[in-house]
């Protein structure tokens, strides 16, 4: 096995029940990235990494494989997604499968498609680097970033900035929240994502939301319909 696409999935969602499964426009919001990662024919294996019954009947409905049902432990609300990460790659290669290239696709991100996909594994591929994963720029200076304190009073967190010029200051990025890339090799010898060796691809925020609020979902209803016309 080369290529292998995991959607990390579970069931336990708090802020929106049922998140990685609920109706977005027409399809469980899941769907969106499986069809993506299919579509893409890099991948030997699309699969989803769930606790869940639900969304392993649901996904593979959608053309995934669910080969095991996450183990509890990584199920909780603590589990951070390198430890998923590595109990799917375990489990591959006690079946004897081991793939050298692995893509972690988000499960609520509708705007991901297979262009994104492939120009993020080119990166690995063809420039060498060893992660590589969508960000988008902050769209205020985070320098001149504030931080309320416990009076209620306002301060700057960097006050050494307070009378520079927003275009004097760097322009600052943050994660997308669609997909990570990585070499397996690497993935294992850094233990994260975030590699020396990464690279950050840069998209608009029209590309991608982060879905963490009902408020949030229905925007990003709404700017995907203008985006397809819907």
């Amino acid at each position: 096995m080369h290529n292998l696409a995991i959607i990390p999935a579970r069931g336990g969602s708090k802020r929106i029940p049922g998140k990685n499964i609920k109706e977005f426009l027409g399809k469980p919001i899941i769907a969106y990235s499986i069809e993506a990662a299919l579509e893409s024919g890099l991948f030997d294996e699309v699969m989803v990494s769930t606790d869940d019954d639900k969304i392993a009947e649901i996904a593979k409905k959608y053309g995934a494989k669910v080969p095991f049902i996450r183990s509890m432990q990584n199920s909780n609300d603590y589990a951070n997604i390198s430890e998923v990460i590595y109990e799917v790659l375990d489990f591959y290669e006690s079946q004897r499968l081991y793939p050298t290239i692995v893509c972690c696709l988000f499960a609520t991100a509708p705007f991901i498609t297979q262009d994104i996909i492939i120009k993020s594994y080119k990166k690995i591929i063809k420039e060498g680097f060893d992660s590589s994963f969508t960000i988008q720029k902050f769209n205020y200076p985070i320098f001149r970033a504030l931080k309320r304190n416990k009076n209620g009073t306002i301060e700057m967190f960097w006050k050494e900035y307070i009378n520079a010029r927003s275009q004097d200051l760097p322009e600052a990025y943050h994660d997308a929240g669609q997909l990570y890339f990585a070499k397996v090799e690497s993935f294992r010898k850094e233990g994260t994502f975030f590699m020396k060796k990464s690279i950050g691809i840069e998209i608009p925020y029209s590309k991608a939301i982060d879905i963490d609020t009902k408020e949030d979902w229905k925007f990003a209803e709404q700017l995907y319909q203008i985006r397809n016309k819907y």
